[in-house]
């Protein structure tokens, strides 16, 4: 849920990075962070994990207006993809406005995406919250490994193993190379803010 910082005028919306192990959430976070000019954006910070890394930090994108008279600052996170890490993601996803679920091309990893999915549903859930309320996009990561001698998924087939229920905005993306960061983190925004703006409509300030 959206925190409201009265002094400031701010209105802090929070958007996590979700999927499986190695899929690129943190690739994302990393480019976002490092083409924004300090003045747009917090420090960074870190916690570590074995093998996994959850990031976090702020932006202030003065480009996406405001609600009411209050400017927006958005809150991005990663969580952890490995399974041992649960507690962790569902930690992350407390208070989460909007969600990116980046999906693995890799055909090895078509089974690793799908249980990330179910794991999100299963997390959610536990915070009376669905993927029918809350904002989400599918981004389609490592598409540049296409053609390789690397096995990988069509667009069409994870359409069918992530998107036949959510039918939402899917974007082709190679996050190592910052090719769809910029558009998926557009859109989550766009949806995030007019959903809060919906739960909000009442400021009074």
């Amino acid at each position: 849920m959206a925190l409201i910082n009265l002094s400031k005028k701010e209105i802090h919306c929070k958007i996590v990075y979700y999927g499986p192990g190695r899929c690129g959430k943190t690739t994302n976070l990393l480019y976002i962070y490092n083409a924004m000019n300090n003045q747009a954006r917090s420090k960074m910070l870190t916690i570590e994990t074995k093998g996994e890394r959850t990031l976090f930090f702020d932006l202030l994108p003065l480009n996406l207006g405001k609600i009411n008279g209050f400017d927006i600052r958005i809150q991005l996170y990663t969580v952890p993809g490995q399974v041992i890490y649960e507690a962790t993601r569902k930690l992350v996803l407390k208070g989460v406005d909007g969600l990116v679920f980046v999906a693995d091309c890799l055909k090895v990893r078509r089974e690793k995406n799908r249980e990330s999915f179910q794991d999100l549903h299963r997390n959610l859930f536990e915070y009376n919250l669905t993927t029918e309320e809350i904002p989400i996009v599918l981004q389609f990561n490592k598409c540049d490994l296409v053609p390789t001698p690397i096995p990988t998924l069509t667009k069409e087939e994870l359409e069918v193993d992530l998107n036949s229920e959510l039918n939402t905005k899917v974007f082709e993306a190679a996050a190592i190379k910052g090719i769809g960061v910029f558009e998926t983190l557009k859109e989550i925004s766009k949806r995030t803010i007019h959903y809060v703006a919906t739960k909000h409509l009442s400021i009074n300030h």
